[in-house]
């Protein structure tokens, strides 16, 4: 039971991570577009998806790191 709380932060750290790639990916492929209005939209929508996951991805961390240290020190 101790090591669920781990595991899901091991996990939303890899969605988050996904999301992060989907974006870079998201990004690359705003510049193939020819449409002006599609190129800020989709080049907005993907910093976005990048700032969001980015943000997630260090505060799952920092929970993890602050735990950690909790655990360490309490024994």
């Amino acid at each position: 039971m101790k090591y669920t709380w781990w595991i899901f932060q091991i996990l939303l750290i890899l969605v988050s991570f996904f999301f992060f790639l989907f974006g870079i990916d998201l990004l690359i492929a705003a510049y193939g577009l020819g449409d002006p209005f599609s190129f800020i939209m989709t080049f907005f929508a993907a910093s976005f998806i990048l700032l969001i996951s980015t943000a997630l991805v260090i505060t799952f961390l920092i929970k993890m790191i602050r735990v950690f240290r909790r655990v360490r020190n309490h024994q």
